[in-house]
């Protein structure tokens, strides 16, 4: 049985973070063959293109984490209609030095919860038009923009029942999605 390593890359540095939570909670729906891996994106510093030819050693970390995995899940958070800054670096430093990217082809979801009634659709789309220049395949149906209320996780941070049920027919896209597209 193959075994599929996802990395795993949230976009919100909060302790109590929703999307941290979620990103938690839907890979346990995930087949046995799969393991999720939360990338470090936090400690990156800003990009800067000077430093191409010498990356910090955290961007190093994270790119080699990207590279050693066979698919990609973005859980995002929603921040003034577009992507959290922070997932904005670590996309920018993974994609360099030009013609040295790690995303390149690596099979990807993309998911969000907000307080907000539009659920990180927003964030979301924006951060597809960025996948999709990096060479991404990016699973397009179905889309997954959460609203954040009393009963989408329980007390454990386990799904509750209602998202358990849309999220499981996520998963089940998304893996077949990876075995697709994984290299």
């Amino acid at each position: 049985m193959s075994q599929f390593q996802i990395a795993v890359l949230v976009g919100s540095l909060r302790r109590d973070s929703f999307n941290r939570k979620l990103a938690s909670a839907v890979a346990l729906l995930a087949p046995p063959d799969f393991s999720f891996r939360h990338v470090e994106i936090g400690d990156l510093p800003l990009y800067n293109q000077d430093d191409d030819a010498n990356q910090a050693d955290s961007v190093k970390r994270m790119k080699a984490e990207i590279t050693a995995a066979q698919g990609l899940l973005f859980v995002t958070a929603e921040y003034n209609r577009s992507i959290p800054g922070v997932l904005k670096n670590a996309l920018d430093h993974a994609s360099r030095p030009y013609g040295k990217s790690a995303w390149t082809g690596k099979p990807a979801g993309v998911m969000g919860v907000s307080v907000g009634a539009m659920g990180t659709a927003m964030a979301q789309q924006h951060l597809r038009n960025i996948l999709s220049y990096l060479d991404v395949p990016t699973l397009g149906q179905p889309e997954v923009f959460i609203k954040a209320t009393e009963e989408l996780f329980k007390a454990d941070g386990s799904l509750g029942d209602d998202s358990r049920k849309f999220l499981q027919s996520w998963m089940d896209r998304y893996v077949t999605w990876v075995k697709k597209h994984a290299a």
